[in-house]
């Protein structure tokens, strides 16, 4: 199945009869990619492209965050998803650990369930636990009823964006978006789940029903992403964070076509695409058939071992395990080095976390990672 779907145009034909088959209104294209700025020295763009800039780039998920005094001094009394739709608060917050820590990119503050909120979906973030919908999604009239997002719903995330990239200077800005099947799993579930058993259930019993809810899924992240891109960010990265939930053949059959539509629907704005999900060491070459320029990958699997299972070529983001920024400093300064070591084998490495930071990591020791990885 793997070489069936590297090899041809099965692919491209099977998102274009899911995108005909899904009924929803098609998404209008934009006439042209915004312009953007120009960034010929930002090392986090030139690894995305496969070269080889003068040091490696760095950052961090989950970098703008509970990990800052700063950011917790500038949220407290927020609600969170009313913090991701105030665009001074999220382009602070968004700045915070680029002033603090130096990092070679910016990441949208955000979270995957804004544009879901914003095109009117009863879904918030419940403190300890997670995005929780009020209802969940099982049947056909609950999938129909879903509304579809319209650009002018985030636009305040756009004018957010559009604050950064006057203030940034020569930072990327990255953009994100939440991938159809983790999107679909919170709604599917009500909330996070350890084992996704009514998604799972869903998709093998009723495929047509799932199709219908992913491709739904699809144009909302895809709308999203654009209307980021429209504003300014330098690239984006879709998570799909519960993705290694899914067996490779499962990945292929019901996920890897709705992703590889938002992919490709943002391909023609030539940015950097990253494509990030946890525990996916067995997804790493499915996840770039899906349409990715830079594969993320967790700390489960070294990164030379990442970029073999890629077929040896590969732009890799990655991997350091985000619970070790609590151990001591040699411990800490051996896997960092290690990690920079295995990321020569890639055409490229990004270094990053396997997943986010965790909100009570030291800051200061983020900056030292920081440090070392430019000194590498």
């Amino acid at each position: 199945m793997r070489a069936q779907a590297r090899r041809g145009n099965g692919l491209p034909g099977l998102v274009a009869r899911l995108t005909a088959m899904s009924p929803t209104t098609p998404l209008p294209r934009p006439a042209a990619p915004a312009a953007r700025r120009e960034l010929p020295e930002a090392p986090l763009l030139a690894a995305a492209r496969g070269e080889r800039p003068a040091r490696t780039p760095v950052w961090f998920m989950r970098q703008a965050g509970r990990s800052l005094p700063e950011y917790r001094a500038l949220r407290e009394g927020v609600p969170m998803l009313d913090a991701c739709f105030d665009p001074e608060m999220l382009a602070e917050i968004t700045l915070q650990p680029v002033r603090r820590h130096g990092v070679d990119a910016a990441i949208l503050f955000s979270d995957i369930v804004v544009p879901l909120k914003a095109a009117g979906v009863d879904i918030d973030i419940v403190p300890g636990t997670g995005p929780v919908a009020a209802a969940p999604v099982r049947d056909l009239a609950a999938v129909k009823a879903l509304p579809e997002l319209e650009p002018e719903q985030v636009s305040k995330v756009a004018d957010g964006v559009r604050l950064l990239v006057e203030r940034l200077g020569q930072t990327p800005l990255i953009g994100f978006a939440g991938a159809p099947f983790t999107l679909a799993s919170y709604l599917i579930e009500g909330g996070p789940s350890r084992n996704h058993e009514h998604t799972k259930a869903l998709m093998h019993s009723e495929p047509a029903l799932w199709h219908d809810l992913a491709g739904r899924l699809a144009d909302v992240a895809l709308t999203f992403l654009r209307a980021q891109l429209d504003a300014g960010v330098d690239a984006v990265q879709l998570f799909d964070s519960w993705a290694g939930a899914l067996s490779e053949r499962d990945y292929r059959e019901f996920v890897l076509p709705h992703s590889a539509k938002v992919l490709a629907g943002v391909a023609e704005y030539g940015v950097p695409r990253i494509h990030f999900g946890v525990g996916t060491g067995e997804l790493l070459a499915a996840m770039r058939d899906a349409g990715a320029d830079v594969v993320g990958v967790d700390w489960r699997i070294p990164l030379d071992e990442a970029v073999r299972r890629l077929g040896g070529h590969a732009v890799v983001q990655g991997n350091l395990d985000p619970a070790l920024l609590h151990a001591s400093w040699p411990v800490l300064e051996t896997e960092v080095r290690r990690i920079v070591a295995e990321g020569k084998a890639a055409d490229g490495h990004i270094f990053n976390l396997g997943h986010g930071v965790l909100p009570g990591v030291d800051p200061d020791v983020l900056t030292r990672v920081v440090e070392l990885v430019h000194d590498l």
